[in-house]
């Protein structure tokens, strides 16, 4: 499907799509009140999306408090609501596509041997390692090293690994295809721009591990495409994400949605603010008094 084509003669359909591993900030607030500012201003439709695929930090109560909150501001979804975690199967028969096109391979290296190895690979040659956009040094292929017979005899002992995507494969197939990868960014406001996407600075990104058989990448792209959505609206630190995004829709015959990614809500000292260093909850500011028509103007959404 062509940029052009999504949207254009359908009903548009924007998500907003927190993981229930902590209580809602301000941060999760500005993201809901936009998409549903841009989905009323579309005339279209607003999915809410449990992104519940790590069951050692998604909790039950992440999630009702998540309803309560967007409750609380006044905002309404569509039921029901689609929760990942339901939908693993989905996510698997995505994984088995790239599978057989020979795009995934199993790493069994834990993250302290990468560490190593990395280290070892700067003492050597001298120089830092390159890391991807969120930071993180780039995998260095040790499962790239490994015979096609332990492989199998590993993946039979039911040895801990990641799955992750060939980059320089998947890169190939798309070379060989003729097509280039971009995506459109959309304003607010209207405007649009086609953007580039370069997936090569991620590297060989996991795509599912042994313990939860899908990742954010591979799932966000399959539930996008199977809920219809065609406007993403979320945080400027998920933008660079679109790279691997859009290689994946582009490889599994996926539509691409347009794409917005917005300013993020800073605390005092500019930094921006998060479940990790406890920033302040919704639901702790409500405890405090503070009225949810307060927060809307605070954010610029006044009813």
């Amino acid at each position: 499907m062509t940029h052009a084509a999504v949207g254009a003669k359908t009903t548009p359909v924007l998500r907003f799509a927190p993981s229930p591993n902590g209580f809602l900030h301000l941060g999760h607030a500005y993201s809901a009140l936009l998409n549903a500012a841009l989905a009323r201003r579309l005339g279209g439709r607003l999915l809410l999306r449990i992104e519940d695929i790590d069951p050692t930090r998604c909790r039950p109560e992440f999630e009702q408090a998540i309803y309560e909150d967007l409750a609380w501001l006044g905002l309404a979804w569509e039921e029901p609501v689609r929760r990942q975690s339901d939908h693993m199967d989905d996510y698997g028969a995505a994984l088995a596509k790239l599978r057989e096109m020979g795009l995934v391979y199993p790493c069994f290296a834990s993250r302290q041997e990468i560490r190593t190895a990395i280290a070892e690979r700067e003492r050597t040659e001298g120089r830092p390692w390159p890391r991807d956009p969120d930071g993180a040094p780039l995998y260095p292929g040790l499962a790239r090293r490994l015979q096609a017979g332990e492989v199998a005899r590993r993946l039979a002992a039911g040895e801990p690994h990641a799955l992750r995507l060939d980059m320089a494969g998947a890169l190939g197939r798309l070379a060989a295809s003729g097509r280039d990868l971009t995506f459109v960014a959309f304003d607010p406001d209207g405007g649009e721009r086609v953007v580039s996407a370069d997936p090569a600075r991620w590297g060989d990104v996991v795509l599912a591990r042994k313990e939860v058989p899908t990742s954010y990448h591979l799932s966000v792209v399959v539930d996008d495409a199977l809920q219809g959505v065609t406007h993403v609206v979320r945080g400027r630190d998920l933008e660079a994400a679109t790279d691997v995004h859009r290689l994946l829709q582009a490889l599994l015959g996926l539509p691409a949605p347009r794409y917005h990614h917005h300013d993020l809500v800073v605390d005092e000292a500019g930094l921006k603010l998060a479940k990790s260093r406890g920033s302040p909850a919704l639901r702790d500011l409500r405890a405090a008094g503070v009225g949810a028509d307060e927060i809307r103007q605070r954010l610029g959404f006044p009813l």
